[in-house]
Order: structure tokens, then C-alpha cells, then sequence
């Protein structure tokens, strides 16, 4: 059995490894441009719906940017009729707008259920200074974007999730640039996710769009953070882009009386190490405490807001600046008021009704979310769970398929790196057992390692069942810090008058986390605890699992799920579920059900617990 299970494992890598030359990903080079010098290109962008893909493929199915660059039906091109003869069959600045960031779903009625091509198009204007660089940058587009400025393709990139960004500065003049953006979210057996989800599809560019200039050398990515197994060092890395000789770069934190001068010598990551005074007071939930830090050569200046903290595992514990911690949880969509939150209003709406329920951490499930909630989460204390969409049914044998998945964890962490509320990166839920599996999911760990040696890593599992037992035993849980996972007692089997005594166990000597549970209520829906769909279900539901989970071994933190309803295909339950999941503590409409001041009178009483 040995052998052959380290064939088939043999077979899988070198599925895994063959070459990824045919498929083009933008690569994140520029971070937090939050504190850069930016152009804000969101607003109202003209848009065409194109179903059957007229403006990107000729009459033979040809493909006009591989084939024809310039012709003039192809959209990129924006092309404009010279005289009343010509034949031009779409024009974007007669065409309806839409603003930008957003969903097409929710804005456009009859574009609710909507999965396909649509065009988008900015016009502005730009004064390029001398001895500058521009590169646009998106927050987020769902799912896969081809971007072209001035009728010339700038590339690719595939995942709805994470940030991508392109150098403009050749291709930009004066006035009147047209940047046209090619949006498809159709869902794909091979993509991540793949064809099977439980949330809606938003289309779109969802996330900011931002002109960023930057000097011909400039300060590309940076990481300060403590040092593993190391509460008196920070250790760093700078990275410059374009570097041709050496350059000074000055690291300060003003408030610890830092300053750190390094020599930069090539384009490559840059090492330090800086030793902090006792004085430095370390970020945790209770006292977020955000030190200054400013980033400078003589040519650019970065500042930026970064907490210091450990975090680290100790047999069952979880360990936060060498104290045990319970996670007091809550599983969060990127969704607000039946619609893609891209806001900071939003993502503050959604922290703070997280800090009410009285939660010391927030799942953002099953992707990675918009970077303003690191931020927020950051100032707000509270602990994060970072995922990429591995989810269910992906195709584990597909080399492209994990490309696209290990490129989507590479822009979370890359962006995300020097956020103290970050504690947790996730690499996949609910992924049914397989040798294939396994070994996809071994890859994303080792590849996470590599980025990042100074967080815990996890993934949303799936126990089994034994003579009434659960068994929380995934063989993937061998290789992480954190063993999770997701059962839903009460509503999708097993009963809830006996959950107080259900038995648990594992053979893992690690913090285990209950990363999803719960069942669904219509908000003002009311009756008995033999009522499914009712508030008083639901309410029912979570007193019967937590007194279960309390007798889980090694329980160290849940996050039920989940915080609020959101939109989904597959709830079609008419008068209940509409095309919503009703699983949230609060309605759609943010109103609070009865479930969540059970789940808050437990925090309250975990929080002594742990004090």
C-alpha cells in the first residue's frame, strides 16, 4: 500500500510541476498604496454587456489582440466612427454606466443572475512628470481581467480576490487615455474557486482602481515584523524596484527611537534585523497599539501603521505574546446589505458588528477580502483568519489550477504581511479526502512557510463519524498549527437534544478550532425549538452545539457561521431563503436575531475565562 501510494503521489507532482509558460498572471509588485502617491480612477465607467464575446473574437472565432491588434471592432480599441458610411457596431461612450468600485449584480437589475463578458472603459487625463513611473493598480476584479490602455494590452489576470497592477508609464499621454478592462466571472471547473460555491458570483471591478506614480527607483515592497521565536528583534527585508547600483534606505520608528539605515545592493528581497528597546509595547487585542514607521530613500518616503506581536502554538495552546488566548469568533462574507461590500464604510459596519457580538478574531471567508478590513481589523484588535478560495470540489490533478491557487496565496501574504491582526493564513475548506488532495494542500503549506515563517497556517476540515464518536483526524492536520474544522450538528444530521453529550476526539496534541457552525433563521420568523427556520431553531441550535464544542478536546476558538446573510443561488426556498443563506446572526437588512446574543453571553463568559 506504501508504494503505491507513493506513486500515485509521484504522479501528481509531476502533474503538479510541469511547466505554466501558456498561462499569463499579473503579478502584485506595489504595496500598501495606501500611503503612495496616487490618482483615484474609481467613479462612473461607461460599460457593454458582451455575451457572445463580439468585441474580444472575429466571425471565425479568432481573437482580435492575437490576430488583428487594430481592428476596429474589436472594443479595446474604442473605436469611433470617421464618417456616417463606416460600420461600427458598439460605442462605450453612448453606452450606460456603471460605478466602479462594484458589483454589476447589484447595481444593474437585469444583470442580477448575470455570468460573463462585460466591457468596461475610464477615459482621463494624466501629466506624466519627468523621471516618474505610473502603474495602475486594481483592488480586485471578478473573476478574470484583460486590461488594455490605449488600445494596447497590458496582460492578465486571473482570481477575484487579490490585487494586481501594471506599469503605464510608456503608454500614457497627455489627455484622453482610455483604459478598457475585459470582466468575465464565469466559474470554471479548473479555476479557484471552481464551479461549485455557496455564495453569489459577483461580476465586476470590485475593488479600487489607482494610478500610482512612483520614482524610476522606487521602495516596491517592505516587511517589518518580530522575529520568530524573538519578542526583541524585528527582523525586515526591503525590496527596490529597478535597481541598478546600490542605495541607501532609512527604516524609522520614531516613537522606539529606531533608526536603521540599510544598503540596498540589488532588486532582490534585502534582510536586516533590528533589536527593540523594552519599552516597546506589543499590539494585542485589548491594546491594538499601532507604531509610525516610515520607509525612505532620497528619492520616496512610506509610512505606514504596523503593531508588533507573537503569536505561536504550544501543544493545545494558542499563544499571543506568550499568553494563551481563546479565539472568540465569527465567520464574515465580503457582503453588506445584499451586496459586495468595497467600501471602508463597509468593512467598518461589518468589524464593528463583530466587536459588539464581543469577538477577539473574524474569519473572512472563503477569500481573501478587501484590505481595508486588515487595516481596520489592525486598529480594532482583532485577530484574523486569512483564506484563498480552495473550496470544495477543486481540481487537485490540474497544474493550473494550483498555479492559480498559489498565486492567489502569494498576493494575500504579500499584501497583508505586516498586519499584527493577521494571525492565521488558511489554505482550504471543506476539500474532500484524496492522495491528490493532499498533496496540493502539502504544497500551498510549503509554499506558505516559504513567504512567511512568523504566522500559524490552517485549513477548514471535515471530521468523520465512529460508533457515535466525531473524529477530528484529516490527515492533512499532521501539517498545521492549527487544527479546524466545520460541522453543522442540528441542521445538516445529527440531533440537537443530545449534542450536550456528543464525543469528540483527535490524535493531534494541537489548538483545535471549530471553524464553522450553525443553521439558518429568517429573521422575524418566530415559533418553537421544533420549528426549523425560526429564530428560536437557530437560537436552540447554538446553546445545544456550544455546551457540545465546550467538551471538544483542545478547543481553543470557533468562528460560527456565520456573521450576516448573504446572497446565494443555491437557497431558493421561496418566503424563507429567496436566494439567501439565512445562516447570518443578523439579517441582511442588519437586524439581530436571537442567536446572537446567545453566541454573545458565551464570549463574555470565555473572556473571563481567559483573562
Amino acid at each position: 500500500m506504501k508504494i503505491i501510494y507513493k506513486r500515485q503521489l509521484a504522479i501528481v507532482l509531476i502533474l503538479l510541476v510541469k511547466s505554466f509558460a501558456s498561462i499569463i498572471y499579473a503579478q502584485n509588485l506595489i504595496t500598501n498604496t495606501f500611503n503612495r502617491n496616487t490618482t483615484t480612477l474609481n467613479g462612473i465607467w461607461n460599460y457593454i454587456v458582451d455575451p457572445y464575446e463580439t468585441g474580444y473574437t472575429g466571425f471565425h472565432g479568432e481573437v482580435y489582440d492575437k490576430s488583428n491588434p487594430n481592428a476596429t471592432s474589436a472594443f479595446f480599441n474604442n473605436y469611433h466612427a470617421k464618417n456616417k458610411l463606416e460600420l461600427v457596431e458598439y460605442d462605450f461612450d453612448k453606452s450606460p454606466t456603471i460605478h466602479v468600485p462594484g458589483d454589476w449584480n447589484t447595481q444593474k437589475e437585469n444583470l442580477l443572475y448575470y455570468e460573463g463578458t462585460v466591457w468596461y472603459k475610464k477615459s482621463f487625463n494624466y501629466l506624466l512628470k519627468n523621471n516618474s513611473r505610473v502603474f495602475i493598480y486594481f483592488g480586485a476584479v471578478n473573476y478574470k481581467a484583460e486590461v488594455y490602455l490605449n488600445g494596447k494590452k497590458l496582460g492578465i489576470h486571473e482570481g477575484g480576490f487579490t490585487p494586481f497592477n501594471f506599469e503605464i508609464t510608456n503608454l500614457l499621454i497627455a489627455k484622453d487615455n482610455y483604459l478598457v478592462v475585459k470582466v468575465n466571472n464565469n466559474r470554471n471547473v479548473d479555476a479557484v474557486p471552481t464551479l461549485n460555491t455557496d455564495w453569489w458570483n459577483y461580476g465586476g471591478i470590485t475593488r479600487d482602481v489607482i494610478l500610482v506614480e512612483e520614482p524610476n527607483v522606487f521602495i516596491e515592497d517592505y516587511l517589518l515584523q518580530l522575529k520568530k521565536g524573538n519578542s526583541n528583534r524585528i527582523a525586515g527585508s526591503i525590496k527596490l524596484n529597478n535597481l541598478t547600483t546600490e542605495e541607501k534606505v532609512i527604516i524609522q520608528i520614531p516613537e522606539l527611537k529606531i533608526e536603521k539605515e540599510i544598503v540596498v545592493t540589488n532588486s532582490n528581497q534585502n534582510n536586516f534585523e533590528i533589536e527593540v528597546p523594552k519599552t516597546i509595547k506589543y499590539w494585542n487585542t485589548d491594546s491594538p497599539k499601532l507604531y509610525d514607521i516610515v520607509v525612505k530613500t532620497n528619492a520616496q518616503i512610506i509610512k505606514d501603521k504596523i503593531g508588533f506581536r507573537t503569536i505561536e502554538t504550544k501543544g493545545a495552546d494558542i499563544i499571543l505574546n506568550g499568553k494563551s488566548i481563546f479565539l472568540r469568533g465569527i465567520s464574515i462574507h465580503e457582503e453588506i446589505d445584499g451586496r459586495r461590500a468595497n467600501t471602508k464604510a463597509d468593512a467598518l459596519k461589518l468589524l464593528t458588528y463583530a466587536k459588539e457580538l464581543g469577538c477577539n478574531f473574524v474569519r473572512l471567508a472563503h477569500y481573501p477580502h478587501n484590505e481595508y478590513m486588515l487595516h481596520l481589523a489592525d486598529k480594532m484588535g482583532l485577530l484574523v483568519w486569512e483564506e484563498i478560495p480552495v473550496y470544495w470540489t477543486i481540481k487537485f490533478v490540474n497544474s493550473a489550477t494550483f498555479l492559480n491557487a498559489q498565486n492567489q496565496l502569494s498576493a494575500v501574504i504579500t499584501r497583508d504581511k505586516n498586519r499584527a491582526s493577521v494571525i492565521i493564513w488558511s489554505v482550504a475548506n471543506e476539500t474532500p479526502l484524496s492522495d491528490e488532495r493532499n498533496l496540493f494542500l502539502k504544497k500551498l503549506i510549503l509554499h506558505t512557510q516559504s513567504l512567511d515563517s512568523t504566522r500559524l497556517i490552517s485549513a477548514a476540515l471535515l471530521t468523520r463519524s465512529e460508533n457515535g464518536i466525531g473524529i477530528i483526524d484529516d490527515k492533512i492536520g499532521e501539517d498545521l498549527n492549527i487544527v479546524a474544522f466545520n460541522q453543522y450538528r442540528g441542521w445538516y444530521g445529527g440531533d440537537l437534544a443530545t449534542a450536550p453529550s456528543a464525543k469528540w476526539t483527535t490524535p493531534y496534541n494541537k489548538p483545535v478550532v471549530v471553524s464553522e457552525f450553525g443553521g439558518d433563521a429568517k429573521q422575524g420568523l418566530h415559533g418553537t425549538i421544533n420549528e426549523r427556520w425560526t429564530e428560536e431553531y437557530q437560537e436552540y441550535l447554538y446553546k445545544q452545539n456550544l455546551l457540545m464544542i465546550e467538551k471538544i478536546p483542545n478547543i481553543r476558538g470557533i468562528s460560527p457561521w456565520i456573521l450576516m446573510d448573504f446572497r446565494s443561488p443555491r437557497r431558493m426556498l421561496p418566503g424563507i431563503q429567496d436566494g439567501f443563506n439565512r445562516k447570518g446572526l443578523i439579517s441582511a437588512e442588519g437586524k439581530k436575531k436571537k442567536a446572537f446574543f446567545v453566541l454573545k453571553s458565551f464570549y463574555k463568559k470565555m473572556k473571563l475565562l481567559y483573562n
